[in-house]
This record gives structure tokens, sequence and C-alpha cells, in this order.
């Protein structure tokens, strides 16, 4: 609550935009538990802990002060002479430095230079963000060569963390992907870690993670953009107070594991559109598990969340991505690891395709309500089977 009301204080005769007055007054009203935290607030509450605890903060991008889809806010403009106001930097005397780059449109020297500063101080938590996670591809010589192999050819640690926005809501193939299957194929050795966290608390804690750690390794977020308003991906606030980051989450919704015969596995915003349409048809006999991270593959967390469903004999990746992109590919080997024998392991997605997406919002909903009607009904393409013999 000190943290939350520290970062209301602006200057008396500071003028916000009435639509910033809005967004600080729901804050408020986050803070004192009368509304669910969103993931905004939760991600500015991770970052205003660790200053607190002596952990410098910086984040760079495109965009990054605002927030691409307006949901960060971490500079606050003067409606009356322009001059901007960051209330992360002014906490307390004693907290450490924040810093928030609005950086210029060349991923790859941005994100050289990021990587060369989290290596140069370990002890700062270093960000840097695409503004659609498309354009990472812009930098990807940056990643090969230095963030996912710099430990293994030179020994050289580093724990910068990248934010990726990554979802498909319709838009075009350099809007919707941020190529997930890529950081996945790079990760061995425990060289990085690959996460979709689903909820405004798991931001948090991943990111207060990722610093109080005793090591560091590169940490690539595939952040979310729709979910960053949902409703169900919002937490109530004693989450933020309470428990870790879970790299599992099984099905909050406890179905009756008699009546379980396929568990559907997932990660980020295709979850919610699953549970809705699962609760709104009254359907009961399909469990939902959420992959939060992807590398290195949890798997102790992951035979926990299925244990309880033994009578099902059917498991079902869920993604929104082509067949040929996405996890699939790099993950279903865990899961037939984890299977008992017996079991089949189904696909469910959008056909293999050259681009991520196919840029039409008409053809967009039709494929999505495709895979969810094919994840929920268990009409599951034979050809997409993996089975583990009998």
């Amino acid at each position: 609550l000190y943290l939350a009301d520290q970062l209301r204080k602006i200057p008396d005769d500071f003028e916000l935009h009435p639509r910033i007055i809005k967004i600080m007054d729901s804050r408020h009203k986050m803070a004192i538990g009368e509304q669910m935290v969103d993931w905004g607030f939760g991600e500015t509450l991770a970052y205003a802990s660790l200053l607190e605890e002596g952990i410098p903060v910086r984040l760079s991008g495109q965009d990054s002060g605002r927030g691409t889809f307006f949901h960060r806010h971490a500079v606050l403009h003067n409606q009356a002479n322009g001059d901007g106001y960051v209330p992360l930097s002014n906490i307390s005397q004693e907290q450490a430095d924040f810093v928030v780059i609005d950086s210029v449109l060349s991923e790859e020297a941005v994100l050289a230079y990021e990587y060369g500063y989290a290596t140069a101080d370990p002890s700062a938590l270093t960000i840097w963000e695409a503004q659609f996670g498309d354009f990472a591809n812009g930098a990807q010589v940056v990643i090969d060569q230095f963030i996912s192999s710099a430990y293994s050819k030179w020994g050289l640690h580093c724990g910068l963390t990248l934010y990726l926005p990554h979802g498909y809501e319709g838009q075009g193939a350099e809007h919707s992907s941020a190529r997930i299957e890529r950081y996945m194929q790079l990760g061995a050795e425990h060289n990085i870690q690959v996460c979709v966290p689903s909820s405004a608390a798991q931001i948090f804690h991943l990111i207060r993670r990722q610093m109080l750690r005793p090591f560091r390794r590169p940490l690539v977020v595939m952040t979310p953009k729709s979910l960053l308003r949902h409703p169900l991906a919002a937490s109530p606030l004693w989450k933020f107070t309470e428990g870790q980051f879970h790299n599992v989450i099984g099905d909050p919704e406890e179905p009756d594991p008699v009546k379980v015969t396929d568990i559907l596995m997932c990660s980020g915003k295709v979850y919610y559109e699953l549970h809705e349409a699962r609760k709104a048809r009254n359907i009961e006999h399909v469990a939902i598990i959420r992959i939060e991270q992807m590398y290195p593959f949890p798997k102790e967390d992951f035979s926990e969340a299925i244990a309880p469903y033994s009578n099902a004999d059917k498991m079902v990746w869920v993604q929104e991505e082509p067949q040929n992109q996405g996890a699939w590919d790099m993950i279903k080997h865990r899961f037939l690891r984890q299977m008992e024998v017996g079991r089949d392991l189904f696909y469910v997605g959008r056909p293999a395709a050259a681009a991520p997406a196919v840029g039409y919002p008409k053809l967009h909903r039709q494929q999505q309500e495709t895979l969810i009607e094919e994840a929920l009904t268990g009409q599951f393409n034979p050809s997409m089977n993996c089975r583990i013999p009998q």
C-alpha cells in the first residue's frame, strides 16, 4: 500500500490528461483491494518493490514510457507545458535508480546496447521491449550470437529480459507473433528462460524472480496485448503479497477427475478463450492446463498438474500459431516423456503456413472459432496424433 501511495503522488501544479486521471484513480482502488489489479499496475508494482530493495531498473523500447498498448504510463506528461514526471523515480530518497527510455527504431542497435549494459551490471534489471514481438527479428543476430549462447561460448552471465508482445487478435503477419518457436529452439543447457505469463500476479512474480535469484540468465517474456485489459487476467491483491511465479497453472475450475477425458494444454491468451467457451457450453469432460514457463520445461510441475486426471486418455496441445510455428514442434517431445502408456497426444491450432497470420479479420475469426471448437468437442484430426505405444 505504501508503494501504491507513492506512485500516486504527483507535483501539485502538474496537469494530468483526463484519461490518466481515471487510470490513477483506478490504480488507487486496486491498491486498497476494491478492484482487481490489472497487468499494467502489477508490472509497475514489481518495479517499485525492486527499487525499494535497492535493485535498479532500466527499461528501453520504442514506446516503453507509455507502453505500446497504453497500459504502463511510467512517464506522465503535464498537459500545460509538456513536462514529464516519472513516479517510479520518486518513491523514496533511498530507492535505486529507475530509467525508462523511448528508443530509436533500430532493434539491433538498441538490443545490442542493452545486452552489453545487462552484462556489465548484473545487479540491475535491464529490460528491452519490442514494440511488437514480431520486430525482434530485426535483432536476430544479437539474439543468436550473444543472448542465447554467450554463456556457453565465453562463460559470460547475463540477466537481460526481453518483452515481446505476442498474440493473435486479427492483425497482420507482422503484428501477431513474437516467434516463440525460435526462442524455444535456442533453449538448451539452461541457457535462457522462455515464459508466457497469463495474469497480472504472474508477471509481478516473474519480474521479481528474475532479480531475486542467485544467478543470471536471459529471460524472454511473451507479453500480452488484449490480455492487458482482460478482466480475467487481472489478479486479486493477495496474490501479490503471497505466493510466487507458477511455471504451470492447473485448472482453477477443478473439474471432476472422474469425468475428465481430455486434458488441454496451452499458454497465453487462448487459455481464456477456451475457459470462457467451456463455461458457456457447460462442458465437464475437459481440463485446461496452462504452461507458463516453456523453457526450461517444468516437468515436475507439469506432472503434478495432470496427475488428478488419471482417467483422461487424450492430451491436447492447443495453440493459436500455425502448426510449423508456435511451441508445438519444440514441446511435444516434453509431453510424450511425461505421458502414460496408451495416451494420445493431439495438436489443435492453425494449419502450417508461410506467414504467421492471415491478416484478414473475418478469416482470423473463422480460424480461431474452429480451433476452439475442435479443442472442446474432441474432434481431433487423426493425422495430428502422437501416441505412446502400448
